[in-house]
């Protein structure tokens, strides 16, 4: 597809914009890397901004190319269970499950859940998240610590003598700009960078305010109302899925993500807007569409990254799911992008002998 007027900006630039877009995309659904940039946080300065300013850039691409925003949604929609955010489970003889897709941020639109999600959640037997380590600070901790090489470099390299220097200057002034100095974070893995630097300033000003992200509020609830909450994998495990890429790759990422600046905020609010429509489909064509078509290279990467942590865990996912939704009365709530696609969570748990539907009241 073609670059739009909407973007008045260098092609090299709107590269970089696809092949970053991306990575945060999935990176976004790691609840590991929420976890963590809350530590980052903590020695970040306090971001006085709270409202957010990002634009949807489907909206532009709507007006200025009516035709290419048509052929987004036709492409978007016509993957397997991409519209809809909340679904019935069914098996016969036991109560129905619930499965909610989630987006892990703070924003009050997204904390506000579909029809029929609250109400199946008062309901559940059990509530169930990706990772119940989340609800336990010690304990997120002290997983993340007991495997330090997921998040640290611990063989004596580090972020400023991986990089070239063009690349080290721009690393620089991109974390000054947010408070930070490269020399007390070098030592982190570039993949934790990058989602600290992605993470808007309305965003990081509401989670230093204390403000909990969608999943973490629904496991705190059901602990509140004396329900038992479960969780499908492990933070190492999460971790293990980012450590395990290439590091050029994560260090290319950080360093674009740093170069974007603010344009990400137009990427969050797009993807926002998509997930409050309840279009998960069409979330990776419209990114696709309104920047440049990626590089062969750029592409296999992306694969590569796409199927370690959205694809591979939807698996493992959908595994540990099956016995729990097989007592029946359960509500699950994962990050969206693990429900569409011939691998998404949904049609997993049909290949597990559950009847899915999509719930638009309960």
């Amino acid at each position: 597809m073609t670059t739009h007027a909407l973007f008045p900006l260098p092609r090299r630039l709107l590269h970089q914009l696809s092949a970053t877009a991306l990575w945060l995309l999935a990176a976004g659904h790691l609840l590991a890397l929420m976890s963590l940039l809350m530590i980052l946080l903590m020695y970040a300065p306090a971001r006085a901004e709270t409202a957010c300013h990002g634009k949807n850039l489907l909206k532009g691409l709507q007006r200025d190319d009516p035709q290419a925003y048509a052929a987004v949604m036709a492409e978007g929609r016509d993957v397997v269970n991409g519209q809809g955010l909340f679904w019935k489970v069914e098996r016969e003889g036991i109560a129905p499950s619930y499965l909610l897709g989630t987006m892990h941020v703070t924003d009050p639109r997204v904390l506000k859940m579909p029809p029929g999600a609250a109400e199946a959640h008062a309901a559940a037997r059990v509530i169930v998240i990706e990772s119940d380590e989340i609800l336990d600070e010690r304990r997120a901790a002290a997983a993340i610590l007991a495997r330090p090489e997921l998040t640290m470099f611990t063989d004596g390299r580090s972020i400023e003598n991986l990089l070239p220097p063009e690349d080290l200057v721009v690393l620089k002034e991109g974390l000054e700009e947010r408070g930070l100095v490269l020399s007390a974070v070098s030592r982190m893995k570039p993949w934790m960078l990058a989602g600290f630097v992605a993470t808007s300033a309305c965003e990081s000003a509401r989670k230093a305010g204390g403000a909990i992200f969608l999943d973490k509020k629904i496991a705190l609830d059901a602990m509140a109302s004396g329900k038992p909450v479960k969780g499908l994998e492990t933070l190492q495990e999460q971790l293990a899925a980012m450590a395990g890429m290439p590091i050029d790759f994560h260090l290319q990422a950080l360093v674009e993500t740093v170069r974007l600046g603010g344009r990400m905020d137009d990427v969050v609010e797009t993807t926002t807007e998509l997930y409050l429509a309840e279009e998960t489909g069409v979330t990776i064509p419209a990114l696709k569409a309104l920047t440049p078509t990626l590089t062969e290279g750029d592409e296999s990467a992306y694969a590569a990254f796409e199927s370690a942590v959205i694809s591979d865990r939807n698996h493992r996912m959908a595994e540990r799911a099956a016995p729990i939704l097989a007592e029946g009365g359960a509500f699950v709530a994962i990050g969206a992008l693990h429900l569409p696609g011939e691998d998404g969570l949904v049609e997993l748990l049909r290949k597990q002998g559950f009847t899915v539907s999509r719930s638009r009241k309960h």
